[in-house]
């Protein structure tokens, strides 16, 4: 048996598992940036529901006393009025992902402060994340100043 006979069939074994390997890289690279791309998208509900939120104004603030406000008078967002709102924006403009809200206030009055959660599921590795909780929960939280 000479050398050459004794290394026969390896490199087909050699070659499969590498092309194994590549096939893993990819999956795990698309999956990953599958949920930089939900993180992103969450982000951007985020900024929008914030600065809605930030324009919404309950008509129980906006209607008391004599007409509209003068310039410069206080106008005060709640923290009521901020869900609200987030709510309401989350139900006319439905997301690609099932989001949560996990933070609706207005902590100073002026600003609007959302928290949005969701869970991310990686296409190619769904199989995988379903058998260790169902899905990687993504969040993002964005403030809009409403004047």
């Amino acid at each position: 048996m000479s050398a050459a006979d004794s290394e026969r069939g390896r490199i087909m074994l050699l070659t499969s598992a590498f092309v194994a390997f590549a096939l893993m890289l990819v999956a795990v690279v698309a999956s990953a940036s599958a949920v930089h791309l939900d993180r992103k998208a969450l982000y951007d509900i985020a900024d929008l529901a914030a600065a809605d939120a930030a324009d919404a104004m309950s008509p129980d603030a906006f209607y008391t006393g004599v007409g509209a406000p003068a310039d410069g008078a206080p106008l005060t967002l709640s923290d009521a009025g901020v869900r609200a709102a987030v709510e309401q924006y989350l139900a006319e403009y439905p997301p690609g992902l099932p989001v949560r809200v996990t933070g609706a206030s207005s902590p100073d009055g002026r600003s609007a402060r959302v928290a949005l959660a969701a869970v991310s599921r990686p296409p190619l590795l769904r199989w995988f994340t379903d058998a260790f909780g169902g899905g990687i929960v993504v969040s993002a939280s964005s403030t809009a100043r409403a004047w």
